[in-house]
């Protein structure tokens, strides 16, 4: 059962722990949290801090907080943290080191293991910001895991991110190349009270004015020596004069890619397949490339959609879509079959929900004759010209001697259920 949402959309601390836990564990009632919680989010200023390890994040993350919450700015903190091999928790543990904030119920820590995840971030890390901000948090803090050039992921999380320097660390021009530096909307030179400040200063300079971005954006280099709060406040007013919604849709565009990856390889794979597929492969028994083919649909065939015969579109809709949750694509009349057709995805395959447009239709005869239920399979193939040449090689009775269009604009052909065990099959290839 999803918990209560008033507690969370209130900021009580206890109620968004409980709440961060489901979704970092992509449990069930995580899942529906964030779905009901998405609504609530979008109102809160994300900032991403990210550099080397060593680069003083923490101490800068603390330091903005403390002027965030002089403010009376309610906070947010996500500090992402190498994972233990043990454990697989979060080593360092932010919370740790920032005990001065303890107390303060204005400001939530949350440490996070990256869990082997790569980019500086782990995979829940923007989920838990959708949390965060829900709750009623006006600013997001989120501290990377030391990152190297191209660990960048945090710029399609942040609103505005800030890369961290210091100076005194071997080759300072080398170390920003590739991503890091173009995706620094502030250039923090941190501990800038050591030698070297100045000159790092100039060299960042110089390759702000070979590299322009193309937004235009002049990212402003702001100096702050974070153990004692110098500069920190002309920090925050760098860091809120980016323009932060310039970059929602393209940081929609990247997440909404990564939850269908991940979703999607969740639905094709669970891990004790994957781990007997492995051990197939590592005998020799089965071909790597054949398996993957045939778990991304790739293969000489594979299953398109289950067709269901029903008296009533508007009667069957509300046990497949409202309870069961499946999303209905469309419905489409099929003239020449005087058949409405109600598609319904359901991961890689659909449902088709078959109405008769008239008495004399196939649809209506199967009913009159079976009663509502399983009509026929339908397996995709990728060319279904040569399939209907092989089929009719082999003998094999069809229902249809030619290709017809169907729902979709698909091509189709029927399979007698005398020749196929009693099922009647149908085999498609969408259109190009």
């Amino acid at each position: 059962m999803t918990p209560s949402l008033d507690p969370i959309l209130a900021g009580d601390p206890r109620a968004l722990a409980r709440a961060l836990t489901e979704v970092e564990n992509d449990t069930p009632v995580g899942r529906a949290l964030l779905r009901a919680l998405y609504p609530h989010s979008g109102r809160a200023l994300t900032i991403g801090i990210t550099g080397a390890p060593g680069a003083g994040k923490s101490s800068l993350v603390d330091r903005l907080a403390a002027v965030l919450r002089a403010e009376q700015k309610t906070v947010g903190v996500l500090a992402v943290d190498p994972s233990s091999p043990f454990s697989g928790g979060a080593i360092l543990g932010d919370r740790i080191r920032m005990q001065s904030h303890a107390s303060d119920p204005g400001l939530f820590i949350r440490s996070m293991a990256t869990r082997g995840a790569l980019g500086g971030l782990a995979r829940a890390t923007a989920d838990l910001a959708l949390v965060l901000d829900a709750s009623g948090r006006n600013v997001l803090l989120i501290e990377t895991v030391g990152v190297g050039q191209d660990e960048v992921d945090v710029v399609h999380l942040a609103g505005v991110v800030a890369v961290v320097l210091v100076p005194g660390m071997g080759d300072d021009v080398q170390a920003l190349k590739a991503g890091i530096l173009e995706i620094a909307d502030v250039l923090v030179i941190n501990k800038s009270d050591r030698d070297g400040a100045g000159r790092l200063e100039q060299e960042l300079r110089a390759m702000l004015e070979l590299s322009r971005r193309p937004d235009g954006w002049i990212p402003p280099i702001v100096r702050t020596v974070a153990t004692d709060g110098t500069g920190v406040p002309e920090l925050l007013t760098a860091l809120r004069s980016f323009p932060a919604a310039s970059r929602a849709a393209s940081r929609w565009r990247r997440r909404l890619q990564d939850l269908l990856r991940d979703r999607l390889l969740a639905r094709l794979i669970d891990p004790a397949s994957l781990d007997h597929a492995a051990a197939e492969v590592a005998a020799g028994r089965l071909d790597p490339y054949a398996f993957l083919d045939s778990r991304l649909g790739l293969g000489p065939a594979w299953l398109d959609h289950l067709g269901i015969a029903v008296r009533s579109l508007s009667a069957a809709l509300p046990f497949y879509r409202d309870l069961l949750g499946l999303p209905l694509s469309g419905i489409e009349e099929v003239a020449h079959e005087r058949v409405r057709v109600a598609m319904l995805p359901a991961g890689p395959a659909r449902v088709e929900l078959l109405e008769p447009a008239s008495e004399d239709s196939p649809i209506a005869r199967f009913l009159a004759r079976r009663g509502e239920g399983l009509h026929h399979i339908a397996l995709r193939v990728p060319d279904l010209p040569a399939a209907l040449d092989r089929l009719r090689a082999a003998g094999l009775r069809l229902v249809t001697d030619n290709i017809q269009s169907g729902a979709g604009g698909h091509q189709y052909i029927f399979i007698h259920p005398a020749s196929a065990g009693g099922v009647l099959v149908e085999l498609v290839q969408e259109k190009e």
